[in-house]
């Protein structure tokens, strides 16, 4: 982040951060070939990117995939000047995945090098590997996976950063989510007419990724999905906005619940480390609605802990995020990709002497020159942050491109 000093022609300053970021806009987002849509979820798709293959021994299919943005914050809603400037490759990643000797056989490794994915801005340590899995599929109903990956936790956590619609996650998936650990995965998915159950289930370290000890309490993560309408199209249950213009209306509808003991991470995978372990259960609830460029997507989070509060490693007091959070987002696409989406989100902590109670409202408009691999999207916000009677909110804008394969 680069900080803004206020100076006597601040407007003009204020004008010509705006006009960076709308230039951005106009000059990047212009139209190019669209192709089909693929995710990122646990199953994998190895018909993508660039794929070196012999005969039935292995295949090897390679993607890389960037994002790079600009971005800032005003001072308040009453104060427009410039606070932070935001200007950075947010993902830079390059990802393997295949088979090896046998198609049911499979693998999935990916790799960051930014500096926020390797986590080097809350840590000294550098967390290059984000996935590294291995898969066999016993059947094409289910298959079980072994290494590091992403917990089956909250729809929005799950959905890959690159097929999100605005630059980030929302604030309530932030302090709410489960994430990326190590463990055993598996996932069972079962049709009953038209309809379809995903049921999904993980024992884990509970320690987040690429930690170098663990302790004795495991993460237990299970997860339900009913897709009563039937399967969305291009797996679109996983991708947000409907990019593939449902026939029909699609809805999936999930439970998940997450048990972490002792877990040495304020937020489980995530957060501040601790000194002594701290018991973490997580509840959550969310629904993907698709239909004809309409989307719908709706998350309420809770999370209980079995203290308020708990040592850092230096000795300081953390507190542990207990609350519930709320995400709701609508969407529409026209036939020329270009979409328009708004998303309410907000954070209700139990403690709100320590803690903040958070909420931010944000309106978008992308451009989908290759569906969720090639993008543009730019949105406007506002923030709000309340502990104790001190009240903060600001503005915000910020502009993005994806690009990859």
């Amino acid at each position: 982040m680069m900080r803004c000093k206020k100076q006597g022609g601040q407007w003009w300053s204020i004008l010509g951060h705006w006009v960076l970021i709308m230039g951005f806009v106009g000059g990047v987002c212009w139209p190019l070939s669209a192709q089909i849509e693929s995710d990122e979820r646990a199953l994998l798709r190895v018909s993508n990117g660039i794929s070196f293959s012999r005969d039935s021994l292995f295949l090897l299919n390679l993607r890389f995939r960037m994002q790079n943005r600009l971005g800032l914050r005003t001072q308040s809603t009453d104060d427009l000047s410039v606070d932070q400037i935001e200007a950075r490759i947010r993902r830079l990643r390059l990802r393997f995945d295949g088979y090896v000797g046998d198609p049911r056989l499979q693998y999935y490794i990916q790799l960051s090098f930014s500096k926020a994915d390797q986590d080097l801005e809350d840590s000294d340590e550098a967390k290059i590997i984000r996935d590294a899995i291995v898969y066999y599929h016993f059947s094409d109903k289910f298959y079980m996976g072994f290494g590091q990956s992403k917990l089956p936790g909250n729809r929005q956590r799950v959905i890959s950063s690159g097929n999100l619609q605005f630059a980030d996650r929302s604030i309530a998936n932030r302090l709410f989510t489960v994430d990326r650990d190590f463990g055993v995965f598996a996932y069972y998915t079962s049709l009953i007419g038209r309809s379809a159950i995903h049921a999904k289930a993980a024992i884990s370290t509970g320690e987040g990724r690429n930690v170098s000890r663990t302790d004795a309490g495991l993460a237990y993560t299970g997860r339900v999905e009913w897709l009563p309408m039937g399967e969305f199209s291009g797996g679109g249950d996983y991708s947000e906005g409907d990019l593939m213009f449902e026939e029909s209306p699609k809805l999936s509808v999930a439970a998940t619940y997450s048990a972490n003991e002792a877990a040495r991470l304020s937020g489980g995978q995530l957060g501040l480390a601790l000194l002594e372990g701290v018991d973490l259960n997580n509840w959550m609830l969310d629904a993907m609605l698709k239909w004809n460029g309409h989307a719908l997507l709706v998350e309420w989070m809770r999370r209980r802990s079995s203290a308020d509060t708990a040592l850092g490693e230096l000795g300081d007091e953390i507190a542990i995020m207990q609350g519930e959070g709320l995400n709701v987002q609508y969407s529409f696409v026209t036939r020329g990709f270009w979409e328009g989406v708004l998303r309410y989100s907000r954070v209700s902590p139990l403690d709100t002497e320590r803690l903040s109670e958070q909420q931010e409202i944000l309106l978008g408009v992308n451009r989908y020159l290759n569906k969720h691999r090639i993008k543009c999207q730019f949105h406007v916000g506002y923030n709000s942050a309340s502990e104790r009677e001190l009240k903060r909110d600001w503005l915000s804008a910020m502009f993005q491109v994806e690009f990859g394969i």
